[in-house]
């Protein structure tokens, strides 16, 4: 062991979202209304209270005009106004331009070709110096924002005749077809991204200078799980928020107008269905013995008459009808679809009730919004009646072989967007594919090639960029994130610091802890334990790449491809199981 370099282990709060935390600073805080009704004594001594407003938030000022959070960005944290006033964009939104969406930075081709050249032979190498310089880096006095003062208004985004850097106290009032609300000091927002693990829903600025607390979604999850009024405050403005932007969302709602979208909205129900941490009891439970439909959640029974629609927004369900004593799965819904229109829409024709068909059931977590039957039939059957019909034409779903769907289903690779199937009549075995990912990654491949099988197909253990994405559920320091941009699922080396919670939650095992060794090639102890000290490492899609995944351009029989679970699924007919 002399060869060893030693390095302590790293904890949960060796990297602070801000180091300008101080105490001082923490006693404020618990001095605001929000944080003084909290009983401090429910929080445990490894992760207090106190511990996590100084370590797990940070007070951002912004001038006026700057942007806080864009429409379309994955978020990870919460914001808590502390003083002055913003303004979220309703919809339709902004523009795309006014968001300042630029493109990832790619490495160009001289990068990836001196890489592939000058790669170290020793696995997993890294500059121990990078991790100190993180530690001991606090956060700038000053950040570079996009600011809707720095836009330029030729179509007359603030009404005729402004000029929006006029006044660089206020930012001017938005034309009339961008409508905006008010977020005074108090308001909490964020929380939906920062829990649901989804995408920004509106975009927010500063509309005076004003002063915002920013949570870790760890922070928020922490306070609300041992706080009555932060979770009944949460869970309220999740609901809320949810309901509204799904409805208007919908296809079947999209000619609504607004005074009745308000009126469906105040009579609809939100509901969930199994546990929103689902991963957890499937990755213990063995892969070839999984719950039957009639053991998952009963969302909606076949024979049963419906009281509703159900418009999924969030989750998976099963649709099945009995064979036997069993079922047999039709399809699968997730977010965006909806179930039970068909039956409602006849029942409205006929005037009789019209049973389900088929049921539905929760696989690991189903979130669904209720629309009731009376409210379809006051509201939106009769003016929307034949769009009701071509929706149902639409949503239906060619069925695939029964054994490739069932193991498509019951596997979860329904959860995939970028699932690596391998053909296995086509591959020859030559690790083309995982040569590629080695010299793109500096020598180190990100996923193994082998996995679950059915007949010739493969789904290879590499990240599936899922549309759940639960590795992210766990992580203490926020390290494992989506891209601002593309939404790509990317871990921070220098912030992970290798506790495996990511690892232990990917229900598809496609996280591993790796053990890292300097640029000697010592590898890196814990000075206390003597335990190695280890990263979590997976696929990234290539993420940095202007041309996509190397693995899938590598491979010479055109036996590898990167696919959307539903391509999958239409594969099926190809099947020979």
């Amino acid at each position: 062991m002399n060869d060893a370099q030693l390095m302590e282990r790293p904890r949960r709060w060796d990297t602070p979202f801000d180091r300008e935390m101080s105490d001082s600073v923490v006693d404020g805080l618990l001095a605001r209304p929000e944080f003084a009704s909290i009983d401090a004594g429910r929080f445990p001594a490894a992760a207090p209270l106190r511990g996590i407003l100084q370590n797990d938030c940070r007070i951002s000022t912004y001038a006026p005009g700057d942007i806080v959070v864009r429409e379309g960005d994955y978020g990870n944290s919460a914001f808590l106004v502390l003083s002055g006033s913003l303004r979220v964009v309703l919809p339709p939104g902004l523009p795309r331009q006014v968001l300042g969406r630029a493109p990832e930075k790619k490495r160009d081709a001289f990068s990836v070709l001196r890489d592939m050249l000058t790669h170290s032979r020793i696995p997993e190498v890294r500059d121990t110096g990078m991790y100190r310089a993180a530690h001991a880096l606090a956060r700038g006095s000053s950040e570079d924002r996009d600011s809707l003062l720095r836009v330029r208004d030729p179509a007359g985004l603030f009404g005729p005749g402004v000029d929006p850097a006029a006044d660089p106290t206020r930012i001017p009032p938005l034309a009339d077809a961008f409508k905006t609300g008010v977020l005074p000091a108090g308001t909490l927002f964020g929380e939906v991204a920062a829990l649901g693990r989804v995408q920004r829903s509106a975009t927010v600025y500063a509309e005076s200078e004003c002063r915002v607390l920013e949570m870790r979604w760890q922070a928020l999850r922490d306070i609300k799980n041992r706080d009555d009024t932060w979770r009944d405050r949460i869970e309220q403005g999740y609901r809320q928020n949810q309901l509204r932007t799904h409805l208007a969302e919908h296809p079947l709602l999209a000619g609504i107008d607004a005074k009745t979208l308000q009126m469906i909205a105040d009579r609809t129900l939100f509901e969930t269905y199994g546990s929103f941490e689902w991963n957890v009891g499937f990755k213990s439970g063995k892969r070839d013995e999984r719950p039957a439909p009639e053991s998952e959640p009963a969302v909606a029974k076949e024979g049963d008459y419906p009281d509703g629609l159900l418009l999924v927004i969030g989750g998976f369900g099963r649709v099945s009808s009995g064979l036997g004593h069993g079922a047999r799965t039709l399809t699968y819904l997730r977010e965006g679809d909806h179930f039970g229109l068909d039956e409602l829409l006849e029942a409205w024709k006929s005037g009789a009730d019209c049973a389900y068909e088929t049921s539905l059931t929760a696989l690991g977590y189903l979130h669904v919004l209720r629309i009731p039957y009376s409210v379809l039939a006051e509201l939106v059957f009769p003016k929307l009646a034949p769009l009701a019909k071509r929706l149902i034409d639409s949503a239906s779903r060619p069925i695939a072989d029964d054994a490739f769907l069932e193991w498509a289903v019951e596997q979860r690779f329904i959860n995939g967007t970028k699932t690596m199937l391998i053909d296995l009549e086509k591959c020859t075995r030559c690790d083309d594919c995982v040569r590629a990912c080695a010299d793109t990654h500096g020598g180190n491949p990100k996923f193994i090639r082998h996995g679950q099988k059915l007949g010739n197909w493969m789904v290879a253990n590499a990240c599936m960029q899922c549309v759940d994405p639960v590795c992210m559920i766990g992580c203490p320091t926020g390290a494992i994130a989506r891209t601002t941009g593309g939404g790509v699922v990317v871990i921070n080396d220098l912030t992970c610091i290798g506790c495996g919670t990511c690892a232990n939650a990917c229900p598809y095992d496609n996280i591993r802890l790796v053990p890292i060794r300097d640029k000697e090639g010592q590898q890196v102890l814990d000075p206390v334990s003597r335990e190695a000290i280890v990263k979590a490492t997976k696929c990234d899609l290539c993420a940095s790449l202007p041309s996509g995944p190397s693995c899938e351009r590598a491979c010479p029989h055109d036996a590898l491809k990167r696919v959307d679970i539903q391509s999958l699924i239409q594969r099926a007919a190809q099947l020979e199981a």
